[in-house]
């Protein structure tokens, strides 16, 4: 049966106590055994305070020493509670019995407990969000080629123009499908690490020429021009890995195309920041996100219409998988947003001088 604190101390008090008494008594008796009964009553007023002061100090140090034999023993214990909770041992040196020393380290593990309790509910929130968006975005293209093999095996197989049609669905769906998988592949190597860089020095101006090319089809169709904010008649030279910067403008471009307007603009600009380093700007005047949402724009298959971007069709990862890839050259990126007039995408890249 355990005992608790104030019966503890209440314990090792009338212990000391006791003990302090019964030596009085003893010692008492021993001086009245050494001296006569006449002599004991004609003591000096020196001995007496003496002799009781003796007595104080005695019963002092007996107390002094149990409560701190006490507390030690309990604060050992709250040492020994927190070194089962933490990764190294508490070292025997870093205990203290000072209360005030005691009571700061508490507040400040508890505090820290706190805090990670939080984060880890914060994870435990994104990681169920996250498995949620991962079933859908897979399931989704799997349901879709399903139901259309089950169609055509349930009958429609003799049907040449209803079975060109279904198996044309069908291997859009399966490339939604890898689409998905390759990005989640791809970031989880960001990640990780496993995804090394490529440095190399290349043309910025040319790269983003190309991603223009590339997208000029999807976007003559949704009536948005693409263009820079002026004419570029020099090369700008930068050193990263061309791949994945030319991924990064494609995905921005791609998510301004996705969420602009028809008859707007999508602006490629390049700024001359410091000696080293100069900002790229993805500008367009679409739909803008809402500043609540702005934060976790991103974040993992977040969509802020998440009926009409799925509509649109994409991982849901490509912000993301932005965002890793500039981490992973050591450079910032940014976002700036108005709700209704458009947004900004920009981000840093080292300059080379050679």
């Amino acid at each position: 049966m355990s005992t608790t604190p104030k019966k503890s101390i209440s314990i090792a008090v009338l212990l000391s106590l006791a003990i302090a008494v019964v030596s009085t008594l003893l010692l008492l008796a021993i001086v009245w055994w050494w001296l006569d009964s006449e002599t004991f009553e004609t003591l000096p007023i020196r001995f007496v305070f003496v002799f009781f002061t003796s007595i104080f100090g005695i019963g002092y140090v007996l107390i002094y020493y149990w409560v701190k034999q006490y507390t030690y023993r309990r604060v050992k214990k709250i040492y020994d509670d927190f070194s089962s909770l933490e990764a190294s041992p508490i070292q025997e040196s870093m205990i203290t019995t000072d209360m005030e020393t005691l009571t700061r380290k508490v507040q400040k593990y508890a505090s820290d407990k706190r805090l990670e309790i939080e984060t880890l509910k914060g994870q435990e929130a994104f990681r169920k969000e996250f498995l949620g968006n991962v079933a859908h975005e897979i399931k989704t293209p799997l349901f879709t080629v399903q139901g259309y093999i089950l169609t055509l095996l349930d009958g429609a197989l003799d049907d040449k123009a209803v079975r060109k049609k279904y198996l044309q669905r069908a291997s859009k769906g399966v490339d939604r499908l890898l689409y998905v998988v390759k990005d989640l592949d791809m970031i989880t190597k960001l990640e990780t690490g496993g995804n090394k860089l490529e440095l190399e020095k290349f043309d910025l101006v040319d790269l983003i020429q190309n991603v223009f090319d590339f997208m000029e089809l999807r976007a003559s169709k949704l009536k948005i021009t693409l263009e820079f904010d002026m004419d570029y008649k020099n090369p700008i030279y930068v050193f990263a890995d061309r791949d994945k910067i030319q991924q990064v403008l494609s995905n921005l471009i791609e998510n301004s195309l996705k969420y602009g307007k028809k008859g707007g603009t999508t602006e490629v600009s390049i700024q001359d920041l410091v000696e080293s380093k100069l900002l790229v700007r993805v500008t367009d005047n679409g739909e803008g996100v809402p500043s609540d949402q702005i934060p976790r724009l991103f974040e993992r298959f977040y969509r802020v219409d998440k009926s009409g971007s799925r509509e649109e069709g994409g991982s849901g990862l490509g912000l993301s998988i932005v965002k890793h890839i500039i981490e992973a050259h050591q450079e910032k990126i940014f976002v700036e947003s108005d709700f209704g007039i458009g947004s900004e995408f920009s981000f840093t890249l080292e300059k080379s001088n050679d």
